[in-house]
């Protein structure tokens, strides 16, 4: 029964004090963290359980994010449209029932709002109160072997991207459908994963709807919906406050995808920020046609990307609900890269959105200098399978064939510089946001042998406060039949810096490293490889851009990196104007005698 301490009303309307308020939030937020960690600890793929790939929001009956866990920026933002897509396509409120549970993995979703892409399921468990909707738990998950026959490949359209799934029920009143989980088993190589991966993520999804409805409990469902409003409303002001201190004006940025010429390169993402009074619009017009490749961003990971920019820059004290995306507005020409039309393929469609989330700091650089971060080192992927002969001379389970990514998640790089702070280390890039699984497990899990993981020195963008350093990864492939994909960004045009901080470098694969047939991949991206039992690849990951000029970086910081063996005494003098004595630390004469002679 709902408590006797009922707060005072008039009429419908219940007024609330702000601490019932914050705590009900607080509550909704917790909830969230509980059903991501679920389905994090009932997984079965290396994906979830160790990359933590998953994200999960709660959403009222009319489709309003209410509260969202501390996962993944690029799929969060996404559920909301989808839903709304899904309620007024594919199956209303009205056809729901208790014990219902929605499953879709399909891009293609009112337009292209679904999931970002084949491998990305995403379930909707609707909150029942007895027979009334009352709101909707969901999680976003990327799940193994759902990419079609070459998962990171190089896709023309989305047919070779594996089974799409519209909105479908999954559970029927509670009870499963097994002839459908059973055609989504068929067309999978990794049917036991995924089997309890999906389970999982329903698992994840019950536990945000029991938790609602024990909150409904507590405190009564109009307390509830009453504090829903009262933190979309305070959201929304604040958004709009912080959106009005922005100059009016409009803020340009654009950058080249693909920029050494591979595959369908360049390919030109063209953004332009309008700020007018308290609303803020991405405009992408100017953004080349989609591609024949996999890049392409569905309409879903647009919106996610462009948000995420602006939710960056707000302070970190305004919940993430529906009012902060309120004031915000997206224009994506259809049929462009940033908006494709069925069928283009869309997997790798992270090439774009880690770009978007760069160009919407750039273009917002004049305006909010202290709040923008540098460029990061953008997407990367890569993916590498073989068939280890000696623990599965029949197959194994389908094929045998076992997988492993680049050794620490995807994206693994420097991450820029800020005003206040130097650039991440070996990070996964702002929109992705997972954990980075361990060697020991990648090494548990495929036929694989990494030698290196380890900072790249000198990588980082010289500034006032530096970029973060990327990483060297290297492995060597133990199976048979391997098979390797790669797409990387930022190795032509290195990420800038901002305000006079320097470029951090750029992206480099080389096959065989110090053997006599090493050689260095000629492009960025293309098509799957076919490599050798023995045979090695080092990746050589960006570094993030430097941020104000790297000659106003204190003497101490710089010997302090130098100690640190993230540059060399030689880089200190000609990034920085710092010269170091044979010890290390720094020759202060010199040093003056350098920062007031030299024109850098």
């Amino acid at each position: 029964m709902p408590t006797t301490n009922v707060p005072p009303h008039n009429g419908d309307r219940v007024y609330l004090d702000v601490i019932t308020v914050e705590v009900v939030r607080s509550a909704l937020e917790s909830l969230a963290e509980q059903m991501t960690d679920t389905m994090e600890r009932t997984s079965y793929s290396l994906l979830l359980k160790e990359g933590k790939d998953c994200s999960s929001s709660i959403f009222d009956v009319s489709g309003r994010l209410i509260a969202e866990g501390a996962n993944i920026p690029v799929h969060l933002n996404a559920l909301g449209p989808c839903l709304r897509a899904m309620l007024e396509e594919h199956i209303p409120a009205s056809a729901m029932k208790p014990g219902d549970v929605i499953l879709t993995n399909d891009p293609y979703v009112g337009g292209s709002v679904g999931a970002h892409h084949t491998s990305d399921f995403i379930v909707y468990y609707p909150i029942f109160l007895r027979d009334q909707l009352v709101g909707f738990s969901t999680i976003f998950a990327h799940l193994a072997g759902s990419g079609g026959n070459d998962p990171e490949g190089w896709h023309t359209t989305i047919f070779e991207e594996g089974l799409r799934i519209p909105p479908i029920k999954l559970f029927n009143e509670g009870v499963l459908d097994e002839q459908l989980f059973k055609l989504i088993l068929a067309n999978t190589n990794a049917p036991y994963e995924q089997r309890g991966d999906i389970l999982g993520q329903v698992a994840g999804a019950k536990v945000g709807s029991n938790g609602f409805l024990a909150l409904i409990e507590k405190y009564g469902l109009a307390v509830i919906d009453e504090a829903i409003d009262s933190q979309i409303d305070y959201a929304e002001r604040r958004t709009r406050a912080y959106i009005r201190q922005i100059a009016d004006g409009s803020y340009y940025a654009a950058t080249n995808l693909l920029e050494d010429g591979s595959m369908c390169g360049p390919v030109k993402l063209a953004l332009t920020v309008i700020v007018a009074d308290d609303e803020i619009t991405f405009d992408f017009t100017g953004t080349d046609d989609s591609v024949a490749g996999p890049i392409n961003c569905p309409m879903s990971a647009t919106i996610s990307a462009s948000l995420f920019g602006l939710l960056a820059l707000l302070p970190a004290d305004i919940p993430k609900n529906e009012g902060s995306a309120n004031p915000v507005h997206i224009v994506a020409p259809e049929g462009s890269l940033v908006n494709p039309r069925f069928p283009a393929a869309v997997y790798q469609r992270m090439a774009v959105t880690h770009q978007i989330v760069d160009l919407v700091f750039e273009a917002l650089a004049p305006a909010v200098p202290d709040a923008v971060v540098a460029n990061s080192c953008g997407m990367i992927y890569c993916v590498a399978s073989a068939i280890n002969h000696d623990t599965h001379p029949n197959g194994g389970d389908v094929s045998g064939r076992r997988s492993w990514g680049n050794g620490t998640g995807p994206s693994v790089g420097g991450l820029g510089a800020r005003s206040t702070l130097d650039g991440l280390n070996g990070m996964p890039g702002w929109i992705t946001n997972v954990a980075s699984p361990s060697v020991e497990s990648l090494e548990i899990e495929g036929p694989v042998r990494y030698l290196r993981k380890e900072l790249r020195p000198g990588s980082a963008g010289p500034g006032r406060n530096r970029g973060g350093l990327g990483v060297i990864l290297s492995w060597q492939a133990l199976g048979h039949d391997v098979k390797f994909s790669h797409t990387s960004q930022r190795s032509v045009n290195a990420p800038n810096g901002l305000f006079g901080g320097g470029q951090g470098l750029g992206s480099r694969w080389v096959i065989n490293e110090g053997d006599e047939n090493e050689h260095v991949l000629a492009n960025q991206a293309g098509p799957t490889l076919d490599l050798n039992y023995g045979d090695t690849v080092t990746f050589y990951a960006p570094g993030g851009g430097g941020y104000d000029d790297p000659w106003k970086r204190e003497p101490a910081r710089v010997a302090h990196d130098a100690m640190l063996g993230y540059i060399d005494a030689a880089a200190a003098r000609t990034q920085y104007g710092v010269a170091l004595d044979e010890n290390g630390a720094v020759d202060v004469a010199r040093t003056n005698e350098l920062r007031a002679s030299t024109d850098h």
